[in-house]
């Protein structure tokens, strides 16, 4: 059996050893290959193989996007890591720093929505009575759209006259 491993190792891994590894559909494993964050090779025969390295980026990428991060944000952040060897603990470290950035800013951002929840939160909708108080003349919207506030947009004294 050991020796089955090591050919697989050196051969790389088949899509279907990829997906029974990562417990992800096969055809997740290709629309991820697709947009680039991982690469497969071909071996003699043709076949698409990946390296032992693609497991935790898939794995990477499956708890990225429970946390709500694009495939866009994940490629970037395995962008960073090396191609052609397994990243290191130190590859590793670097990227979840970057991640760990990103979710203290959510979770800043829930915080405040969540402590801010019964208030205004600078839509602009004024649809709230003191709405008016907070956002006179919807001074908020003058910032852009959405909720400004909770996007990160503070209101200036002018925004409390």
């Amino acid at each position: 059996m050991s020796e089955n491993r090591g050919l697989r190792q050196k051969a790389g891994f088949p899509i279907g050893a990829l997906a029974e590894r990562t417990g992800l559909a096969v055809s997740a494993i290709r629309y991820y290959e697709s947009q680039g964050l991982i690469t497969a090779w071909r071996n003699a025969g043709g076949q698409r193989r990946f390296e032992r390295a693609d497991i935790r980026r898939l794995s990477f990428v499956m708890i990225a996007q429970k946390f709500g991060f694009t495939i866009a944000e994940i490629r970037d952040l395995l962008n960073s890591l090396p191609d052609g060897r397994a990243p290191t603990p130190a590859d590793w470290r670097r990227i979840s720093g970057q991640f760990r950035q990103a979710l203290d800013q959510r979770i800043a951002t829930l915080e405040k929505l969540r402590d801010n929840l019964d208030g205004c939160i600078g839509c602009g909708c004024l649809s709230l009575p003191k709405c008016a108080l907070y956002n006179a003349q919807d001074r908020a919207g003058e910032k852009g759209a959405g909720p400004r506030y909770l996007m990160g947009d503070s209101p200036d004294d002018s925004d409390n006259n």
